[in-house]
């Protein structure tokens, strides 16, 4: 038999690939692209409208729902941690200066009383924190080998952490525009202390940290923070996405910081507006998910020389920008 095939009419596709071959239409313009920057910018506008052109008009919803979680918020301590224990007499003494809230001092018997140990006593028992004097193999066990304790250390409790919505719900107290910072992948809790300092000095109303893979309320954070972070309340959010689309839904605007932003952070439309200021941390900057659900990406203007900012240095030089905008707003009204 031949293996060549009858020639003659062949059983077609019956049309069904006629879609195939049509056009899809124009391409859609950049702003009708919700993708696109210029689609987030033109969604930006729209809110801004809505909200009342940002002009003192506090037009924030009380959220409906929170993000979704073990138990339908976020958690008030990261489950890993336990009790501190900072330990040196340089160390402690900032500790207690700063104001740490420490529970716990403890002594190695027949330690040496020079000018710092006498006013760590003194601030710890002007606080009211236990004083306890041990054996020094006692504190060698507590403190671990590699630990220069210098015959001194003080307990740190863990930081009561609070629910990133029930600082947006107490905002709506307030007389002024709520102003938020998210931490996005900041893991160096000196950063974290500084941001805090930052927010507090130019009037913002919370900091909100991730679950995982960011820093926590260290006795570090707490000493970089000059006492800020006894005043100021930090939050942490199960999910950061989903906290930003919930502030989102309830009228906030989000902006991220990154170098390669699309809006210049000087005359910031967005500042007089109810605000998160989402900060990446300095070598991967923002994430993927963070940066699809931004309102603006904002960049800071520097030297080419300088490749980046610090995390720190970039929130406070936003807040105080912020600041400026929202008072010469309100001198103009």
């Amino acid at each position: 038999m031949s293996s060549l095939k009858k020639k003659g009419p062949q059983k077609g596709t019956g049309g069904h690939g006629r879609k195939a071959l049509e056009g899809r239409g124009p391409t859609p313009k950049a702003e009708d692209r919700s993708w696109h920057v210029a689609g987030k910018r033109k969604a930006a506008r729209e809110r801004l409208a809505a909200a009342g052109g940002g002009k003192g008009a506090r037009k924030l919803q009380p959220h409906s729902s929170r993000p979704a979680g073990r138990d339908g918020g976020a958690p008030r301590r990261r489950p890993a941690d336990e009790h501190e224990l900072v330990t040196g007499r340089n160390s402690v003494l900032e500790a207690l200066r700063a104001g740490i809230p420490a529970t716990a001092l403890y002594l190695a018997m027949r330690t040496e009383m020079d000018e710092r140990m006498k006013e760590i006593v003194q601030i710890a028992s002007k606080r009211g924190i236990a004083i306890m004097e041990i054996m020094r193999p006692e504190l060698d066990r507590m403190c671990g080998r590699d630990a220069v304790h210098q015959g001194v250390a003080i307990k740190v409790p863990p930081y009561e952490y609070k629910d990133p919505m029930d600082l947006l719900d107490a905002s709506f107290d307030t007389a002024e525009q709520p102003l938020f910072v998210a931490l996005d992948g900041v893991t160096d809790p000196r950063n974290l202390g500084a941001i805090i300092r930052s927010v507090a000095a130019f009037g913002g109303h919370g900091v909100i940290v991730p679950q995982r893979r960011a820093a926590g309320v260290t006795a570090s954070a707490w000493k970089t923070s000059a006492g800020a972070a006894s005043r100021l309340p930090v939050a942490m959010a199960a999910n950061l996405t989903q906290t930003i689309k919930a502030y989102k839904q309830a009228g906030v605007f989000v902006i991220g910081l990154d170098g390669d932003g699309d809006t210049t952070l000087p005359g910031l439309e967005l500042a007089t507006s109810p605000l998160l200021v989402v900060v990446g941390s300095e070598g991967k900057g923002l994430s993927r998910l963070v940066t699809e659900h931004c309102d603006a990406v904002v960049s800071i203007p520097i030297d080419g020389a300088t490749e980046s900012l610090n995390a720190g240095i970039a929130a406070s030089i936003t807040m105080y920008e912020v600041a400026k905008l929202r008072a010469e707003a309100a001198a103009r009204r």
